[in-house]
């Protein structure tokens, strides 16, 4: 199951032991771990990363959780995106298209005081009590999100429910009065124009999810390459898995596409969808 996890040490050296552990699991088969961070909070309350994994993290749910934190537990509310309000709620959108939400950096900030160090990492697991132990083992509290397909399932129920009131509203005006039909076109134009941001999101989403999972599957076969026989059986079942959750993920997104551009019509211009079929991620 694929996941964010972030473990508070008392010190860096616990953190440092505490990543040590994660990448033990690593080599055995336990985790998959695609990125991670060790970052530190000082006596002032000021959070610097120490070290970080050679996988480019901007723009990755890892990047973007560890951006939150150093940026907003780290210093004054908004001065990850330079107090701009604006920039906040797309850094809000982003960190709900990766599963990220306040009550997770909320529970964080209450146990990541100063003087603490915290590993930050995105893995893949096949079980849970071996992982939570060995962490416990070094002092870590551990906290953990689950990925979902929130924002999946969100794009293709705004295009859904967007493509039935644009239907409702162009069949009002071809029976309204003079009076009513100028309201009515607005309204229309309001439509097409949060159906354009639901497909122009749909598109970026499987970008960003078809750049990602290549990224994690070339992880996922160095490590099955370099796994004993057993392990590899487990390490093959998860790639199984992400293949799958990204078709899964793609699908839906495709779909909202298609919804958009059915109800934009041919006179827009409009990207197709990204096709999955005979599509492997290697």
């Amino acid at each position: 199951m694929n996941e964010m996890l972030v473990a508070v040490f008392d010190t860096e050296d616990a953190a440092i032991s505490g990543l040590k552990a994660l990448r033990e699991l690593h080599q055995e088969g336990g985790i998959s771990l695609y990125a991670w961070a060790l970052i530190v909070k000082d006596r002032d309350g000021k959070i610097s990363v120490k070290q970080q994994s050679g996988v480019t993290l901007v723009g990755t749910a890892l990047g973007l959780l560890m951006g939150g934190i150093v940026g907003i537990l780290g210093g004054p509310a908004g001065s990850a995106v330079g107090g701009s309000i604006g920039a906040y709620i797309g850094l809000l959108a982003d960190w709900a298209r990766h599963g990220i939400d306040l009550q997770f950096l909320d529970d964080l900030n209450k146990t990541f005081e100063p003087g603490k160090a915290s590993v930050l990492a995105e893995i893949e697991e096949s079980w849970i009590s071996p992982l939570e132990a060995r962490l416990k083992e070094q002092g870590g509290a551990v906290f953990r999100r689950f990925r979902t397909d929130m924002i999946e399932d969100q794009l293709l129920q705004q295009g859904t429910a967007l493509q039935s009131t644009l239907e409702n509203l162009q069949s009002e005006l071809d029976s309204t009065n003079a009076a009513n039909r100028e309201v009515l076109r607005k309204s229309t134009v309001h439509l097409k124009q949060q159906l354009k941001i639901v497909r122009d999101r749909a598109k970026a989403a499987i970008d960003s999810k078809k750049a990602e999972s290549e990224l994690k599957m070339k992880a996922l076969r160095a490590q099955v390459e370099a796994a004993g026989s057993e392990t590899q059986v487990r390490i093959e079942k998860r790639i199984s898995e992400a293949q799958t959750d990204f078709v899964t993920r793609t699908q839906k997104l495709n779909r909202a596409l298609a919804l958009a551009k059915e109800a934009l019509g041919p006179q827009e211009d409009f990207e197709e969808p990204f096709s999955v079929t005979g599509f492997r991620l290697m």
